[in-house]
């Protein structure tokens, strides 16, 4: 980058105190938002509980206009059919925007279902489902959104595993108009979670745990104010919301597509029956 631009961006930064780059923890960032009687946060670990009388969650106290959202997590282990943790990104109101990270628990030996999702002005059905390669409850591992003005991309241990690109200019709509807050929860779904709800939680392995770590949001925070293109420009020398950021490289691409051709278990994209035929644009259109 030339040096020019790095002043400019320095500069931006100076002037635009509303925007800024936030790299926070979670003791910094976020708060519970219900369940606290028996949730924790502390510096830079977060452990959500579930149990008969309640789930719990957090969420961050800004929202944030593109970046990189990251956390470790470990899952809840053993027999944690029913449960579902949840970890992504949302406005509010009937028009809201969402950037979904769920993982839907299984009987004991059975796979995790990881649920990726993305709502556009209040409209979903873009559901992507993945089973994991390796189980998710023994340790931590990284999950992150990548968001900017191009491309949305989910990442499991910086393996990217989905890309949602922006073919706005063409009739597609994407999620770039409004700040997005970062939730966490962790509750019960046993109605439809597990194999549609015919597996129900088994409250004798309660209370159920999953634990958060290393939250980081590499990103630009917004106060509804501001546009995205003075947004855009005062992070752009952060790779990670630069509108010249526009796909992955080879080695990426490849490693997706191999957790694409031997994981994924469900693209919307290919359920022609639930559409009657008529597919969502988007589903024409290269995403990678």
């Amino acid at each position: 980058m030339a040096i020019f631009e790095i002043f400019f961006s320095l500069f931006l930064f100076a002037i635009i105190p509303s925007i800024a780059q936030v790299d926070a923890t979670f003791s910094k960032s976020m708060y519970i938002t219900w369940g606290a009687q028996h949730a924790s946060l502390q510096g830079d670990d977060l452990q959500l509980v579930l149990n008969k009388t309640s789930g719990s969650a957090a969420q961050t106290k800004i929202p944030f206009l593109f970046g990189t959202i990251e956390s470790r997590i470990k899952l809840v282990p053993n027999n944690s059919a029913g449960t579902v943790t949840a970890y992504y990104l949302s406005s509010t109101g009937n028009q809201h925007d969402e950037i979904d990270f769920e993982f839907l628990g299984n009987i004991s030996g059975q796979p995790y279902t990881i649920h990726t999702n993305v709502y556009t002005q209040g409209n979903g059905s873009k559901e992507q489902q993945f089973h994991l390669w390796f189980d998710p409850s023994t340790d931590f591992h990284n999950y992150t959104i990548h968001w900017n003005p191009t491309q949305i991309v989910w990442y499991i241990d910086s393996i990217p595993i989905r890309v949602f690109r922006n073919y706005e200019n063409e009739g597609i709509a994407y999620p770039n108009k409004q700040g997005m807050k970062v939730y966490t929860s962790l509750w019960n779904a046993d109605d439809w979670a597990t194999r549609g709800g015919l597996v129900k939680t088994d409250w004798s392995n309660a209370p159920f745990t999953a634990k958060f770590n290393h939250f980081r949001a590499r990103a630009c925070k917004w106060n509804g104010v501001v546009s995205i293109s003075q947004c855009s420009s005062n992070v752009a020398a952060n790779w990670w919301t630069s509108p010249t950021y526009k796909q992955l490289g080879y080695a990426r691409l490849g490693q997706m597509n191999w957790v694409r051709k031997n994981y994924m278990i469900y693209d919307y994209c290919g359920d022609t029956k639930r559409f009657n035929g008529k597919m969502p644009m988007e589903c024409f259109k290269a995403q990678f």
